[in-house]
């Protein structure tokens, strides 16, 4: 795994995309502060920027450096829940700009997966986490259900996990700092 998470930091420290095993489904990710691999990201998935994609982050401090004020009640979620759950921010900061919502908010997930966990921990920064197909496909639920449009316009493909047929995707929920709750995705 050490080999896979080098050959992945390498790519997204040169601003390349990876195609790589989540804790939910196969993701396309690249620099989440980088404006030219998020772009590169939405040329590849054919899909407009305006269009929300997922940030995934190794835990609690490293939240806080992408959300300004973090809602207590994200705590509360964060620790009962059982199932991957992306909580969509407001007030997103640190991020490329073309991957935050219009409305200033920014989707994020901790991941419960070693090797994300890793790979987050070493880059020691967000990484752009959305689903592995062009975008009004189907989200493949293995590896070998991936298009090769996908696969070869990323830049590296992490040798692992090539076997696992992957869960759902998801659930999404929007806390705002106005104490609303929203459910986006079950």
């Amino acid at each position: 795994m050490n080999e896979e998470i080098n050959k992945a930091l390498k790519t997204l420290k040169e601003g390349g995309l990876i195609l790589y095993p989540t804790d939910t489904v196969w993701g396309i990710g690249c620099d989440a502060a980088n404006k030219d691999a998020v772009e590169k990201v939405f040329n590849l998935k054919k899909r407009h920027d305006n269009k929300s994609t997922i940030c995934l982050v190794a835990d609690d401090r490293m939240l806080k450096k992408y959300v300004k004020k973090i809602p207590e009640v994200a705590y509360d979620i964060l620790d009962v829940t059982e199932d991957p759950i992306t909580i969509v921010y407001d007030d997103a900061q640190n991020l490329a700009e073309n991957l935050i919502a219009d409305d200033n908010t920014i989707a994020i997930r901790i991941p419960n997966d070693d090797f994300c966990f890793q790979l987050l921990r070493r880059f020691n920064g967000a990484i752009v986490s959305t689903s592995a197909n062009i975008s009004g496909f189907q989200t493949p639920k293995s590896f070998k259900e991936i298009s090769q449009e996908v696969l070869k316009g990323v830049d590296y493909v992490v040798n692992l996990h090539h076997e696992k047929i992957c869960g759902k995707p998801s659930s999404i929920i929007k806390l705002s700092n106005d104490g609303q709750v929203k459910i986006i995705r079950e």
